[in-house]
């Protein structure tokens, strides 16, 4: 071992939301994998969870189904305008990285947790780890879109689930350190498929049998907070659920309450079934069994074509412009009509092969793999933080 090297990375990974649960469930793994006495050097994870979603089924339902350990710190910043949110959690993750002095901060997606951590980071000269760099809707009303393209200036290790992500960095002059890995959600999906079919039973308590249902899911501000384009989804879900076929919508808490103050509730009907926020487990198995999935959300997107059904996304973009272009998912947008029109072809049989869009399910391994590399030749500075050196491919 050569005198200056570091013996122990400290990484903070800072989390907030459900989809960021599930992103850092299989990190996690690996990163304890990488804690191992025979490993050299050995990694130490600090995490935060910053509260941004703590309803139990919407975060501590995650921790315990996910093999995701428990936070060494919960912020408790709950819910709030985007700058009173982001700004109470900037305050409070400096305040934890003060503490820990981390070598590096590990950061996933797009949520307002995202760009906290990377900027208190940033402020504190501290490397920032970017998972699912470079991926863009080229939507800039979209505050996840900001988030994004925030986070990835201010970036040092840049973690692409694909190659399109990785030109669209490019085109804003990132090209150092930006590493195509795979996607993290492939790997938490591997492994929580086989999870989901031993523990799951939400097919049996709901009264469902594989492939006799839809499923949905809406909670982009976008459509939540747009009380036309939220009347027009619920109207082509009343359209679309029959009770051969009933259409099962696990509610966000934000559209719950939508619906209640704009007394939506009169569109639907009783095959559209509302049920409360289902754990991960569950939810995978209502995707996977579902016969379509009608969703606002990037997760369920790429999830949906894990498990090669049908996707209709009820948005204008996505950035996942790979799945449209590979035939499993359709960007039906709000129109109700639209919408009827993108789930009669989605209801079509698709091609059985699946291509290998975001990798084989080894993204995890490849980014602590990547960090470890990255911070083997640095001076070690017995918890300071330290410097990457350059010259990393």
């Amino acid at each position: 071992m050569m005198k200056n090297e570091i013996d122990i990375i400290r990484i903070v990974t800072i989390v907030g939301a459900r989809p960021q649960f599930i992103k850092a469930a299989p990190v996690s793994r690996a990163i304890e994998n990488g804690s191992r006495k025979d490993s050299y050097p050995t990694l130490e994870q600090i995490l935060v969870h910053t509260g941004q979603h703590y309803d139990d089924n919407m975060s501590d339902v995650f921790f315990r189904e996910l093999v995701l350990p428990r936070p060494d710190y919960n912020l408790g910043v709950g819910s709030g305008s985007h700058g009173e949110q982001t700004g109470e959690m900037l305050k409070k993750i400096e305040e934890v990285l003060v503490a820990t002095r981390p070598h590096c901060v590990l950061v996933y997606g797009d949520t307002n947790s995202t760009l906290a951590g990377a900027l208190a980071a940033t402020k504190l000269h501290i490397p920032v780890a970017h998972v699912e760099a470079g991926l863009r809707s080229f939507n800039r009303l979209m505050p996840e879109e900001i988030n994004r393209v925030l986070t990835d200036h201010v970036s040092s290790f840049l973690f692409c689930p694909s190659d399109s992500a990785v030109i669209n960095l490019q085109k804003e002059g990132i090209t150092e350190r930006v590493y195509v890995v795979g996607d993290v959600m492939y790997d938490a999906f591997l492994f929580n498929n086989k999870l989901s079919e031993q523990r799951s039973t939400i097919l049996a308590d709901l009264g469902l049998k594989e492939k006799t249902y839809c499923l949905a899911t809406v909670h982009r501000a976008e459509n939540t907070d747009n009380s036309l384009r939220l009347a027009d989804i619920l109207t082509a879900f009343a359209e679309i659920a029959t009770p051969e076929c009933p259409l099962i919508v696990p509610i966000h808490p934000r559209t719950q309450r939508t619906i209640q103050q704009q007394q939506n509730k009169a569109l639907l009907n009783s095959d559209v079934r509302l049920i409360p926020p289902v754990g991960y487990l569950d939810m995978i198995a209502l995707e996977t069994h579902a016969q379509a999935i009608l969703t606002d959300s990037g997760g369920v997107q790429k999830e949906a074509y894990f498990a090669q059904v049908p996707c209709l996304t009820l948005r204008d973009e996505t950035e996942w412009v790979e799945t449209v272009e590979a035939g499993y998912n359709q960007l039906a947008g709000a129109s109700t009509l639209a919408i009827i029109e993108a789930f009669h072809r989605a209801r079509r049989p698709t091609s059985e092969m699946k291509p290998a869009l975001y990798g084989k399910g080894q993204a995890s391994e490849q980014i602590v793999n990547h960090l470890k590399e990255a911070f083997m030749g640095c001076e070690s500075t017995q918890g300071d933080t330290a410097q990457v050196s350059g010259g990393i491919a």
